[in-house]
C-alpha cells in the first residue's frame, strides 16, 4: 500500500500550526449575548422561591431563564444512540437541585462581567434536603433522588438504582467448588476529569432564514441537533450544527451541556449567544469518569487456567444517569472478553448520589474493570508461583475463539456473536518483555527489596497488564460518507465523522486515497456539519476508523468502479485496469482521471461521478495491548516514580503510524494520572474542593516517564484495509501495570486508586 500505513501529515496541520481561526470560539459574532449559569451551593435541595428582579434591573441584562420558564420535559444529556440507553432523568432547569453545581438559572447579558454580576444578584430560597454522598449507602436509602414518575429508563428509582446489568454463563457455584485456588478481592477507582485543553463552548445565532445555527465543541453533532430540537420544540429542519476543530474531547464532549442553553437564549432574544465553561466549572459541573467499586472472585485450575470469574460492580453515576448503563456494560463486557473462562457471572448497579454527574471518558468503563482484573491476575500469579506474563499467555483468548459474554451483554442492549478474527496479544507480550527487561524481574524473588540487608530506600519493580477494547458498538454505530470527483482528479469527501483532535479526517483521507490510487492531497475532507455531511453517530467507542473508515472504503470502491467503466467507454476498450491515476486499456491506450472527469462533465455522458456509502457492523473486533511499567518506590517517603512505560498494541493495520503513536502517548499520562495524581476531593457537604489545576494534578511534561510505543501488525478482515481501533485501548493498561510494579518493588498491594504516599507507607506498616 502507498498511503495506508504511512506517516502522512495531518491535513489540518498547516492551519493549526499557523493559528488559523479553526476552533469554536475563533468565530467572532456581532451583538453577542454572553451567558452565565447560577449553580447550586447545595448537594440536595428544593428551590422554594427564586427572585431575579434585581438581576433584571441591571443595565445590559437581556434574559434570565429558570425552571419557571419551561414545562418539565425529561431527556438525557448523553449523546449516544436512539432510543437512548441512558435514563431520561434531566430537565433543562429543575425546581430540585441534586449536586453542588446543578443548574438553577441562566443569565444573558451584553458582557460576561455583567452576566456574572447579575448571577450574584439572583436571590434563591432553598429547602435543604438530606444528601447521599456514599454510593454504598445509595441502594434502599430513605432519600430517593429521582421520585418523579414521569422520568423513564431508570432501573429502580425507589432504590436509587439508575441502571442494572446481569449475565451468567456456566455453573459458577460448581466451578468455584472444584477450583484449585479461589481468590476474592475488591478494587475502587475515583472521580477523574477529562481536562481537555479547550473547555465546553458553544455559539448560536440565527441565519438569514431564521434557522438556528449551533457552532459547538462536540463529539456528537447529530445528537446535539436531535436533542436540542426535542428539548426546545424546534423542528430538526430549522437547526444546523457545525463542529469545527476540537481542542480535546476524551468522551467529555459526548454530552449536550450548553448547546440547549445557548439555543434557548437565541430562540427567545433573536441574538447570538455564547456560553463557555471555566476550568472550575469543567471540574465540577461538566462530566468525569464514573467511580466504581469492582469486586472480583476468581477460581483457578491446577494448570493455571481460569475456571470461574464472578464480577460485581457498584458504579456511582452521580446526580443523573448520563451513560450509567453503557459505561457499566463496557466495564463488564470488555474486561470479561480478554481471557478464556467457561463460567462467568456479572452483576452491576449504577446508583444515584448527590455528587457531580459522571459520563463518558476515554476507555468508557474499561479502565476501571482492567484495573481490577489485572491487579487480580498479578495476585493469582503470586499465589500460584507463576510468571505473570506466562499466566496471561495461558489464559488470553486465541484466534478463532468465540467470546460468549459478548453475545449476551452488549452496550446497553443485547450483544452479538463475536469471534476473534485477529489477535497479536502474544506478540505484544513478547515484545514488551524484551523492551522492559522482564527477565531481570523473573530472575529474582518477588519483593526482593524487602530484604533487611537492603539499606537503599529506593526500591525498583516491574509490572505488566494486558487489555482489550472494541472497534465501535456492534449493531449501533453507523457512519456515512459522500464522495464526488473534480476535473483535476481531486475528490471531495463529505463525512459526518467527528475529528476531535485525533486526526481522523486525515485517516479517512488516507483510506480514500489508497482505494482511489491518488495522493492524499487530492482528498478534500469536509466533516461534521449536519446540513452538508451525511449522518454519523459521532466520535466515541473507538468507532471512527473502523466504522466511518469502512464507509469511506466502500464509497471509494464505488467511485473507482465508475471511473473504470467510464474510462473503458471513452477508450472503446472491453478490458482495462486502473494504475497511478490512469485507466489503461488492454491495447495499451490510456486516459487520465482528469480527462475522464472533464469529458464526463462536458462532452460524454455528462454526469457527476459520485458515490455514497453507509456502514454499520455487527462485529466489534478487539484491539489488544500489553503495557509494562518500571517504577521506583521510596520506602521512607512513600513516593512513587514511574521510570518507563512500554506499550505494545495490536490495532490491526495501522492507518497512520504517527497519529497512532500519538494516541498511545496521549493515553498513558491520562492513565498514570488516574493511578497516581488525579482524583476529585469533596467536603462533607458534597462540594468539590480541588477546583483548579494547581490542586487537581494532571500529568504534565515534567512528570512523564520514558515511553516506548510499538504496534504489532495484524490484519482484521472486517476492517478497512485490515484496521482496528487505536484510540481507547492504550488507556487501559498503565494504571494496573504501575500498581503491579509497586507490589513487585515493595510488597504493597494498592486496591483503591489513586496511589498516594500515605497508602504506600501504611502498607509498609510505617504509619
Amino acid at each position: 500500500m502507498k498511503t495506508v500505513g504511512e506517516k502522512t501529515a495531518r491535513i489540518d496541520a498547516l492551519a493549526l500550526s499557523r493559528g488559523k481561526p479553526v476552533f469554536t470560539d475563533d468565530m467572532k459574532l456581532n451583538d453577542v449575548l454572553h451567558l452565565k449559569l447560577l449553580k447550586s451551593p447545595f448537594a440536595h435541595a428544593k428551590i422554594v422561591d427564586i427572585d431575579v428582579s434585581k438581576a433584571f434591573e441591571m443595565e445590559g441584562v437581556h434574559a434570565i431563564l429558570t425552571h419557571k420558564d419551561f414545562q418539565p420535559h425529561y431527556y438525557t444529556t448523553a449523546g449516544q444512540g436512539y432510543p437512548e440507553p441512558s435514563p431520561r432523568d434531566t430537565v433543562i432547569f429543575d425546581s430540585v437541585v441534586r449536586f453542588v453545581g446543578d443548574r438553577i438559572a441562566l443569565v444573558a447579558a451584553d458582557t460576561i462581567e455583567t452576566a456574572e454580576a447579575a448571577v450574584d444578584k439572583i436571590q434563591v430560597k432553598y429547602e435543604e434536603l438530606p444528601a447521599i454522598l456514599d454510593p454504598e449507602e445509595a441502594i434502599g436509602n430513605s432519600v430517593i433522588l429521582h421520585p418523579e414518575p414521569q422520568k423513564s429508563g431508570i432501573h429502580d428509582a425507589k432504590k436509587n438504582i439508575a441502571a442494572h446489568i446481569e449475565a451468567e454463563i456456566g455453573d459458577l457455584n460448581k466451578a468455584f467448588k472444584n477450583s484449585e485456588l479461589v481468590l476474592e478481592d475488591s478494587f475502587s477507582t475515583p472521580y477523574v476529569q477529562q481536562t481537555s485543553i479547550e473547555p465546553h463552548i458553544t455559539l448560536t445565532w440565527l441565519d438569514e432564514n431564521d434557522r438556528l445555527i449551533i457552532r459547538t465543541s462536540t463529539q456528537v453533532p447529530f445528537h446535539v441537533r436531535r436533542i436540542v430540537a426535542e428539548v426546545l420544540g424546534i423542528p430538526i429542519r430549522k437547526i444546523r450544527v457545525i463542529k469545527p476543530r476540537v481542542g480535546g474531547g476524551f468522551g467529555g464532549k459526548q454530552e449536550i451541556l450548553n448547546e440547549e442553553l445557548c439555543a434557548a437564549i437565541t430562540q427567545r432574544t433573536g441574538r447570538p449567544a455564547r456560553l463557555e465553561f471555566t476550568r472550575r466549572e469543567e471540574l465540577y459541573a461538566a462530566r468525569s469518569r464514573h467511580p466504581q467499586i469492582v469486586r472480583l472472585k476468581v477460581g483457578m485450575n491446577k494448570d493455571h487456567t481460569i475456571r470461574a470469574l464472578d464480577m460485581r460492580i457498584l458504579e456511582n453515576t452521580g446526580a443523573y444517569g448520563s451513560h450509567a448503563l453503557t459505561v457499566m456494560s463496557v466495564t463488564a463486557q470488555k474486561t470479561l472478553s480478554l481471557y478464556r473462562c467457561p463460567n462467568i457471572r456479572v452483576t452491576g448497579n449504577a446508583v444515584y448520589t448527590n455528587l457531580p454527574i459522571a459520563g463518558a471518558y476515554r476507555g468508557y468503563g474499561a479502565p476501571q474493570g482492567f484495573f481490577a482484573l489485572e491487579s487480580m491476575m498479578d495476585q493469582i500469579a503470586s499465589k500460584m508461583n507463576i510468571d505473570p506474563v506466562v499466566l496471561r499467555k495461558k489464559n488470553i483468548v486465541q484466534l478463532g475463539d468465540e467470546i460468549p459474554i459478548a453475545r449476551i451483554l452488549g452496550e446497553g442492549q443485547h450483544g452479538y456473536p463475536v469471534e476473534v478474527y485477529s489477535t497479536g496479544l502474544n506478540e505484544c507480550l513478547d515484545r514488551g518483555q524484551d523492551l522492559i527487561g522482564w527477565s531481570s524481574r523473573m530472575s529474582k524473588p518477588a519483593n526482593k527489596n524487602n530484604d533487611k540487608n537492603n539499606i537503599n530506600p529506593i526500591h525498583s519493580g516491574l509490572g505488566v497488564a494486558t487489555a482489550a477494547q472494541g472497534s465501535g458498538i456492534a449493531g449501533v454505530d453507523m457512519g456515512a460518507v459522500f464522495i464526488k470527483m473534480n476535473e483535476d482528479a481531486s475528490f471531495n469527501l463529505l463525512t459526518g465523522a467527528t475529528d476531535i483532535g485525533t486526526g481522523s479526517d486525515t485517516a479517512l483521507a488516507q483510506i480514500a486515497a489508497e482505494e482511489l490510487e491518488v495522493p492524499v492531497k487530492n482528498i478534500i475532507v469536509y466533516s461534521s456539519d449536519t446540513d452538508f455531511t451525511p449522518f454519523d453517530t459521532g466520535a466515541y467507542a473507538s468507532s471512527t476508523t473502523y466504522i466511518s473508515g469502512g464507509a469511506v472504503k466502500i464509497a471509494a470502491e464505488r467511485i473507482k468502479a465508475k471511473i473504470l467503466a467510464l474510462g473503458m467507454k471513452i477508450l472503446g476498450e472491453e478490458n482495462a485496469e486502473i494504475s497511478k491515476g490512469f485507466v489503461i486499456g488492454g491495447s495499451g491506450k490510456r486516459i487520465s482521471y482528469e480527462d475522464i472527469c472533464t469529458k464526463t462533465f462536458y462532452t460524454e455522458k455528462q454526469e457527476q461521478i459520485m458515490a455514497t456509502a453507509s456502514k454499520i457492523s455487527f462485529d466489534s473486533p478487539a484491539p489488544y495491548n500489553a503495557t509494562f511499567a518500571d517504577v521506583s518506590v521510596d520506602i521512607e517517603t512513600g513516593i512513587v516514580r514511574v521510570n518507563k512505560i512500554v506499550s505494545i498494541t495490536d490495532s490491526g493495520q495501522v492507518i497512520n503510524p504517527q497519529m497512532a503513536e500519538g494516541q498511545v502517548e496521549g493515553a498513558i499520562p491520562q492513565s498514570l494520572g488516574m493511578a497516581l495524581s488525579e482524583f476529585m476531593v469533596f467536603d462533607d457537604k458534597g462540594a468539590a474542593v480541588n477546583l483548579d489545576l494547581n490542586s487537581y494534578h494532571i500529568y504534565s511534561a515534567i512528570d512523564m516517564p520514558e515511553i516506548i510505543t510499538e504496534f504489532i501488525p495484524t490484519h482484521e478482515p472486517t476492517g478497512p484495509f485490515g484496521a482496528k481501533a487505536a484510540a481507547e485501548i492504550p488507556i487501559n493498561g498503565p494504571a494496573p501495570a504501575v500498581v503491579n510494579a509497586i507490589y513487585n518493588a515493595c510488597g504493597v498491594r494498592i486496591r483503591d486508586l489513586p496511589i498516594t504516599p500515605e497508602k504506600i507507607l501504611k502498607g509498609l506498616g510505617k504509619i
